[in-house]
C-alpha cells in the first residue's frame, strides 16, 4: 500500500511539474508575442472597430463591383483615408496660415495695448489683478512679457507636445484604417472565429454575446461618432465660409466634445460672439442661425442613426471618450468610446442572463413543493 501511495503522489507530481512547465511557457509566449504587438495594440482594435463599422457599406460596393471583395475594400479604404487626410491637410494649411497671420502682426513696434476700462476692476475675485496686469502691460509691455516668460514657455511646450500627439495619432488612425480594409475579405472568418472564441469564454451564451458587441460596436459608431463627424463639418464648413481664423482646429474641437457627449455649442458660442464683433450685422446673425442648427441637429440625427440604438449611458461614453483620448490621443477617443461601451454591453447581459437564470432555476425548484398540494 506504501509503494503504491508513493508510486501515485511521484506521478501526480510529475503530472503537476509538466502542466507548471506548459502554462509556463504559454504565459512566455503570450508575453513576447504582447510586446511585440504593443504599439499596434491600439490600431488594431482600431481596426477591428472600424470593420465592423464598415460592414454594411463594404456589402453594398461588392455587390455593384460585382463580388470583387479585395477590389472593394480597396476602394473603400482610398476614399475614407481621403476624407480623413484632406480635411487634415485643410486643418494643418489653416493652423499655419493663422500663425503666420499673427506672426506677421506681432511687431514690438507696432503692439499697443490699450489701457483697461474701470469696469474691469470691478469683477469679482479676479477684477483687481485682472486690472493691475492690464494696466501694467499699457504701459510696459515688456515687463510684463518677463514676468510671464516662464507661465508662456511651458504653454508653448504644452502646445508643441499636444500637436505632436495629434499628428501621431493621426498616424495611428490611417493605420488603423488600412487594418480594417484587410480585415473585411475575411470577415466570415473572424465572424466564425469570434464565435469561437466566446463559445470558449461564456458558452452556449457566446455567439449571442458576439453578436451583441458588433450590435453595439455598429450602434456607438453610426449615433455617437457619426453624429459627432456630422456636426464637426456641418460646423467647420459654416466657420469657413464665415471666414472664422483656424476653422478647421475649431472644428476638431467640436469633434472631440460631440464624442464625449458635449455640446457643441460650447465651441460655437465664442464663435458667435466673434462674428458679432468683428463682421456685419447680417453675416453674425446668419452664422448664429446655422450654429444652432448644428447645435441642434443630435436631436434629429441620433434617432435617426440610432433607431436600433445603444443602450449606453451617455456617463458611460463620455469616460470611454475622455479616458481613450488621454491614453492614445485621438485613435482612442474613437476607440475608447467603443470599447467601454462593449465592456458595459457585455456586463449587462451577463448580469441579466445571471438573474433569469436564478429566476428559472427558483421557479424549478418551486415546481415540486406545489405539485403535491394540487394532486
Amino acid at each position: 500500500m506504501a509503494n503504491s501511495s508513493s508510486d501515485e503522489d511521484k506521478a501526480f507530481q510529475a503530472r503537476f511539474m509538466q502542466v507548471m512547465i506548459r502554462l509556463s511557457l504559454l504565459a512566455f509566449l503570450v508575453f513576447l508575442c504582447l510586446r511585440v504587438l504593443q504599439p499596434f495594440i491600439n490600431p488594431l482594435i482600431g481596426g477591428v472597430v472600424i470593420a465592423i463599422a464598415l460592414h454594411t457599406p463594404y456589402e453594398k460596393l461588392s455587390a455593384a463591383l460585382g463580388g470583387r471583395q479585395t477590389m472593394a475594400a480597396v476602394v473603400l479604404v482610398a476614399v475614407i483615408l481621403l476624407a480623413l487626410i484632406l480635411p487634415a491637410v485643410a486643418l494643418g494649411t489653416s493652423l499655419v496660415q493663422t500663425a503666420g497671420d499673427l506672426s506677421d502682426g506681432f511687431s514690438p513696434d507696432s503692439i499697443a495695448v490699450p489701457p483697461p476700462p474701470d469696469s474691469v476692476a470691478t469683477w469679482p475675485i479676479v477684477g483687481e489683478r485682472v486690472y493691475d496686469t492690464w494696466l501694467s502691460a499699457s504701459r510696459n509691455l515688456e515687463s510684463v512679457l518677463v514676468k510671464l516668460a516662464p507661465h508662456l514657455k511651458d504653454a508653448g511646450l504644452w502646445v508643441v507636445a499636444t500637436v505632436g500627439n495629434l499628428g501621431w495619432g493621426l498616424i495611428m488612425f490611417i493605420v488603423a484604417i488600412v487594418i480594417a480594409g484587410a480585415l473585411l475579405p475575411v470577415r466570415e472568418r473572424g465572424v466564425a472565429t469570434a464565435r469561437k472564441v466566446g463559445t470558449i469564454i461564456a458558452g452556449e451564451r457566446g455567439p449571442e454575446l458576439t453578436d451583441l458587441v458588433g450590435a453595439s460596436v455598429q450602434s456607438v459608431i453610426r449615433g455617437v461618432i457619426g453624429v459627432a463627424l456630422i456636426q464637426s463639418v456641418l460646423a467647420g464648413l459654416g466657420m469657413l465660409v464665415a471666414g472664422v481664423p483656424g476653422a478647421g482646429l475649431w472644428a476638431l474641437l467640436i469633434l472631440i466634445l460631440a464624442i464625449m457627449q458635449l455640446p457643441p455649442l460650447l465651441v460655437l458660442l465664442p464663435v458667435i460672439f466673434y462674428m458679432f464683433a468683428v463682421d456685419s450685422t447680417t453675416s453674425a446673425v446668419l452664422f448664429t442661425i446655422w450654429a444652432m442648427l448644428v447645435g441642434a441637429s443630435d436631436n434629429v440625427l441620433k434617432p435617426l442613426l440610432m433607431g436600433r440604438g445603444s443602450k449606453t449611458p451617455m456617463l458611460v461614453l463620455f469616460m470611454g471618450s475622455l479616458g481613450g483620448f488621454i491614453a492614445s490621443g485621438i485613435l482612442g477617443l474613437f476607440v475608447g468610446a467603443v470599447v467601454l461601451s462593449i465592456g458595459y454591453t457585455v456586463f449587462m447581459a451577463w448580469v441579466d442572463g445571471s438573474v433569469g437564470g436564478l429566476e428559472e432555476a427558483s421557479s424549478a425548484g418551486a415546481e415540486p413543493e406545489s405539485s403535491p398540494e394540487s394532486t
